[in-house]
């Protein structure tokens, strides 16, 4: 992880059957095309990879999860339950609908605490966003079973973990709808870019009319289509699809090596009794993207990072203290700072963000260090890899 490690002649091929054909464009021009259509083939091979009947790509993870919430019907005034550790982009997207977001607590899973949602819930609740972090899952059935209980709209957030499964069942089928992410740095990258996938015909048109200014794409020539509702520009171009297309089809590889080289290096850390390790519903169905361990004290654990950075190991986080990723440094959301007026700033009986407690995720994060595992290290590097972060660790403790 990420996929941008292993692009090679694949990519390359691909992009050049677009670049041949001079159209980026992914709607039309089919004579001028000689059959290459990057998005909708990507579009098919991904959603029967994942079990789903529809696929949409669109221009990153972002509006991906901006066109699920629009296809919902999560507009202004809605509360949308979202866990306090994700990206930024899940907050703003529920911001830009117009909805307001309201956060539970994380579990060891690291991600949304199904017992935290059922309390969080209120009359103005539409929906629930949980994260499925840095490559495993929530306790997804769970959450379904709760949201189909009180008739909520279930939308997966897969950005990290794409590939993943639950039960055998594909991370982000598992509600109304699950949105996924292909930026730079995602197990599987277009350069930027993002899918939703659904079961349900309907969700998927009003998502395929909305990202594309309302056009239902129906005609074949866009000056004729219709527009069935107002909608956004949120098109994928053909040569990103292009290098998602041969990223999507190395994912079972990346899966792969990212299993094999996580697996050394948690074996190597089993052997220290202080260390205890991230809780995952379904060890099959990890991506193993990451290996998050929790160390004894928030100390010990901010002590083992900065360690792992001296001796040199790339890629290792202490999300307690991280601005993008965790609420106790998103001071410009919690003061709602815009380049124009919020739509929920119209709204009465906002939260009050700035004094937003969530102790129980305090406590599980500041404990927490996350290793990103790479996939072009050699079995001898990931080995030394596995010696330094125990060696680290133990100074540590």
């Amino acid at each position: 992880m990420p996929g941008f490690e292993i692009i090679d002649d694949a990519e390359r091929k691909e992009v050049l059957d677009v670049l041949e054909t001079g159209v980026l464009h992914r709607y039309g021009f089919d004579a001028a095309r000689k059959g290459h259509w990057k998005a909708k083939t990507f579009e098919a091979e991904f959603a029967c990879r994942a079990g789903a009947k529809y696929c949409l790509l669109v221009s990153s993870g972002t509006t991906a999860l901006s066109t699920a919430l629009a296809a919902n019907g999560v507009g202004a005034g809605d509360e949308v339950i979202i866990p306090p550790f994700t990206f930024v982009a899940t907050f703003e997207a529920v911001v830009w609908a117009g909805a307001v977001p309201i956060f539970a607590e994380i579990d060891h899973t690291l991600c949304l605490d199904p017992v935290s949602i059922q309390e969080k819930i209120s009359p103005r609740t539409k929906a629930v966003i949980p994260v499925h972090m840095c490559g495993s899952m929530a306790h997804i059935d769970e959450i379904e079973r709760l949201c189909r209980e009180k008739g909520l709209v279930l939308i997966e957030d897969v950005a990290q973990s794409v590939g993943g499964t639950f039960n055998g069942k594909a991370l982000g089928t598992f509600g109304h709808m699950g949105s996924f992410s292909f930026d730079p740095v995602k197990t599987i990258t277009c350069g930027e870019g993002g899918a939703i996938i659904t079961d349900d015909e309907e969700l998927y048109l009003r998502a395929d009319y909305h990202a594309d200014h309302g056009h239902d794409h129906i005609a074949g020539d866009r000056g004729l289509d219709d527009h069935p509702i107002l909608g956004n520009n949120f098109r994928i171009s053909e040569l990103q699809a292009a290098v998602g297309l041969a990223q999507l089809r190395k994912l079972d590889l990346i899966l792969e090596k990212q299993r094999s080289h996580k697996k050394v290096i948690k074996e190597a850390l089993k052997s220290i009794p202080q260390v205890s390790f991230r809780e995952i519903p379904d060890e099959n169905g990890d991506t193993a993207t990451f290996l998050t361990y929790f160390m004894p004290t928030a100390s010990a654990a901010r002590e083992t990072v900065q360690g792992l950075v001296q001796a040199g190991i790339g890629g290792c986080f202490y999300w307690y203290d991280n601005k993008w990723h965790y609420i106790r440094k998103w001071d410009h959301f919690k003061a709602l700072k815009s380049a124009a007026k919020l739509p929920i700033q119209l709204l009465d009986n906002l939260p009050d963000y700035e004094k937003i407690e969530l102790p129980q995720s305090d406590e599980i994060l500041s404990r927490a260090v996350c290793m990103l595992i790479p996939l072009s290290l050699t079995p001898e590097a990931i080995q030394q890899r596995a010696e330094t972060t125990v060696d680290t660790v133990r100074k540590s403790l």
